[in-house]
C-alpha cells in the first residue's frame, strides 16, 4: 500500500468533517465525514464558495481571507451551517493555512456539535426535574401534616355543633382541605413505577385523540402520520394516556387561547422510529419518537425554558401541572420529552426506548 492511498485511508474514515479550499476560498476536496455532516455528496458540494455553508457567509469569508494572509489557525465554537435542506447545524471549526507551492489553500476542519449540545440540554432538564421533584416531595410533606390536622379538627368540631348552618362552614372547611390534598398529590405526580406490559403506543394516541376531540366536539382537527412498523414497548398504559393527553391538552389550550379551534388551528401527531439515541448517560439503539406539533402563537421567550417546572402556566387559568407531570411519567420510562417552539409551531417530542435498560439482558 503507498502513502497516497493511506493517506486517503486515513481522511475517509476520520469522524472529523475536512474540506479542502483553494485560494477562492472554492471548496476542492471533502472527506466521507465531511460529506455526512453536510448531508451532500461530493458532487454537489465541490466547487461551490465554503463560506457559502455559513449562516453569517461574509464573515466567515473576511475569517479565511486573514487566516490565509497572515498565516495563523483560526478556531470558532458553536457556529451554524445551512444544508442543502435550508435547515442549521452547529459545528466547531478550525481553519488552518496550507503551503502547497505556488498556490495557498486552507484545510478546513467541521465537528459536530449538535449531539453534544443536546445531551447537555437533556441533562439539565433531567437535573432540573430531579431538583424540582425533590423540592416539591419536601413541601408536599410539610403541607400535608398541617391539612390532617386541620380535617380531624374539622371532623370533630362538627360532631359537637347543633346548628345545620356551622356545620356546613367545617363542610367548607374539609373540602377545601381535600382539594388541596389533590393538589399536593397532583404536584407529586406518579409515586409508583405502574404497572409495566407491553402497550403498542399508537393505540395510547388514538385513546388520546378520541378524548380531545371529545372536549373540542370534533372542531379541533388533528392529523396523524404514524410508522406502522413501530413495535410494542414496554410501559404502564395507563400512565402513558395521563402523560401524552396532558401533551395534547396543552397544544389544544394553546389553541384554544388564540381562538384557533375551527379557525385553522391543527395538531399533528407523528411517530418514527430513531436509531442510535442518547438519554441522559445511555445509549439506546432505537427509541420510539412522538411529536406533538401545533400552529398556534408559540410558547412565550419568558417561560419556554421553564415550562416543565411545577406552577409555569402561560394561561391566566393554567395551572402549570400538565407538563411537569408528563416529564415525570415518560422519565419514569427511562425516557425524554423535548419542547422546540417559535411563533406558527410548538413541538413536543416524547423519546421512549423501545428496550429499556433492566430489559437488556433478556
Amino acid at each position: 500500500m503507498n502513502y497516497q492511498s493511506i493517506d486517503q485511508l486515513v481522511l475517509d474514515n476520520l469522524a472529523t468533517g475536512v474540506l479542502l479550499l483553494g485560494s477562492g476560498f472554492q471548496i476542492t476536496y471533502l472527506n466521507a465525514a465531511a460529506e455526512d455532516l453536510l448531508a451532500a455528496s461530493a458532487q454537489r458540494v465541490v466547487g461551490l464558495q465554503a463560506e457559502s455553508l455559513f449562516v453569517d457567509a461574509p464573515k466567515k469569508r473576511t475569517i479565511f481571507r486573514e487566516a490565509m494572509s497572515s498565516h495563523q489557525v483560526f478556531t470558532e465554537r458553536k457556529a451554524k451551517l445551512i444544508l442543502h435542506d435550508r435547515s442549521e447545524i452547529t459545528v466547531d471549526y478550525v481553519v488552518t493555512p496550507l503551503n502547497m507551492g505556488s498556490e495557498a489553500a486552507l484545510l478546513l476542519e467541521l465537528q459536530s456539535m449538535d449531539r453534544t449540545l443536546r445531551i447537555d440540554r437533556e441533562e439539565a432538564l433531567i437535573s432540573a426535574h430531579d431538583t424540582s421533584r425533590n423540592l416539591v416531595r419536601g413541601l408536599a410533606h410539610e403541607i400535608k401534616n398541617p391539612l390532617g390536622g386541620i380535617r380531624g379538627a374539622s371532623q370533630l368540631l362538627a360532631q359537637e355543633l347543633d346548628r345545620t348552618e356551622l356545620v356546613e362552614y367545617t363542610d367548607i372547611i374539609m373540602a377545601e382541605v381535600e382539594r388541596l390534598r389533590e393538589l399536593v398529590d397532583r404536584l407529586l405526580g406518579p409515586t409508583s413505577p405502574g404497572k409495566f406490559s407491553m402497550v403498542n403506543i399508537h393505540e395510547v394516541c388514538q385513546r388520546v385523540a378520541t378524548l380531545v376531540e371529545a372536549e373540542t366536539e370534533r372542531k379541533l382537527v388533528i392529523r396523524k402520520d404514524y410508522d406502522p412498523s413501530i413495535p410494542e414497548l414496554l410501559g404502564d398504559r395507563e400512565q402513558l394516556v395521563q402523560a401524552i393527553l396532558n401533551l395534547l391538552r396543552n397544544a389544544m389550550q394553546a389553541l384554544d387561547t388564540a381562538d384557533m379551534i375551527g379557525r385553522g388551528g391543527e395538531i399533528a401527531m407523528r411517530s418514527r422510529i430513531v436509531n442510535n439515541f442518547t438519554i441522559g448517560k445511555h445509549q439506546h439503539r432505537s427509541v420510539c419518537r412522538l411529536d406533538i406539533i401545533d400552529n398556534g402563537p408559540g410558547i412565550p421567550s419568558e417561560i419556554a425554558d421553564r415550562i416543565f417546572y411545577p406552577m409555569i402556566s402561560g394561561r391566566a387559568a393554567g395551572t402549570g401541572l400538565g407538563l411537569p407531570i408528563a416529564q415525570s411519567v415518560i422519565n419514569q420510562h427511562q425516557g425524554l420529552i423535548q419542547c422546540e417552539t417559535r411563533p406558527g409551531e410548538t413541538r413536543f417530542s416524547v423519546f421512549l426506548p423501545l428496550k429499556p435498560i433492566e430489559m437488556r439482558a433478556y
